[in-house]
């Protein structure tokens, strides 16, 4: 019972961090992209990467269960 305790509180802060690291990644993306200060391949693929991380992070907290 408290493994499954531990299991979901690690699976809602993976989520945390995989959303915060999508935010930031989006923000360098938005910032590189107005200042024109990056390769764009390099623009595009940060982009890609912020989108993926942040809607996983999404997700993986949404779908974890809050049991107390």
């Amino acid at each position: 019972n408290n493994y499954k305790l531990i299991n979901m509180n690690l699976k809602r802060t993976f989520g945390t961090v995989l959303t915060i690291l999508g935010i930031v990644g989006l923000i360098y993306t938005a910032v590189s992209f107005v200042q024109q200060t990056g390769d764009t391949r390099m623009v595009i693929t940060l982009g890609i990467l912020g989108v993926i991380f942040f809607f996983t992070g999404i997700s993986l907290v949404r779908t974890t269960k809050d049991e107390s």
